[in-house]
């Protein structure tokens, strides 16, 4: 399954690059700069679904005890902090030549950096070993009560006056048809990319775990 994804991933990345470049125009404000959004928004996006992955396998660790839910919910968390970094990083690219600055403190953009602390924070205590048998119930109870950041990310720019674009919301109408089929195909292909790097993480952690049973029964 990991090998077929990543297959497709790199098809599907190709095609969205061939979408952002040569099929959506370029926007006439903003100029070229204005195609890192394409990259941008799946990047935040899958960002948020990566965290809503580690709120249910903690829900699901917490009921059921089970290791591989608690291996899934390091291996999405690890994911969407990399996303959201990479989503904070082009958003400061984006926002240089349009805004004049790399960073405001626009509600959307001050959540989106509480949020990656926060589970920054979880990744840390994940390799800290804090807990011990009882760390993954710890970790667990953590990747609950963190997601409440994460809706707040998502309506932020919506709730409160923001400079921030909501794309699919009423700030964020007006976008040409290509742009739009461009989004949908790059959030496709990032969502692909995201399956298949979730699928490799979740795996070595399990073979990790594996190793390390073996380990500790040969030291017994």
């Amino acid at each position: 399954m990991t090998v077929v994804l990543a297959a497709l991933a790199a098809v599907a990345l190709a095609a969205a690059q061939w979408f952002i470049w040569v099929y959506a125009p370029v926007e006439e404000t903003m100029g070229v700069v204005q195609k890192i959004f394409y990259i941008h928004l799946p990047m935040s996006l899958w960002a948020m679904a990566s965290f809503l992955v580690v709120f249910v396998a903690s829900v699901m660790v917490l009921l059921d005890k089970g290791g591989k839910w608690d291996r899934l919910a390091g291996a999405s968390c690890e994911l969407g902090v990399v996303f959201s970094g990479l989503a904070l990083v082009t958003g400061s690219l984006w926002g240089k030549p349009i805004w004049n600055v790399w960073w405001t403190w626009d509600p959307r953009l001050t959540t989106t950096l509480i949020m990656w602390f926060v589970y920054a924070a979880y990744l840390i205590l994940r390799q800290s070993g804090v807990g011990g048998e009882r760390g993954p119930v710890v970790r667990a109870a953590l990747g609950v009560v963190a997601f409440v950041d994460v809706p707040l990310v998502f309506y932020s720019a919506r709730k409160w006056r923001s400079i921030h674009p909501t794309v699919f919301g009423s700030q964020g109408g007006g976008l040409e048809p290509e742009m739009l089929v461009t989004v949908l195909v790059s959030i496709a292909a990032v969502g692909i990319f995201w399956a298949a790097l979730l699928s490799l993480r979740s795996r070595q952690l399990g073979q990790a775990s594996a190793i390390r049973n073996v380990f500790l029964h040969q030291a017994r």
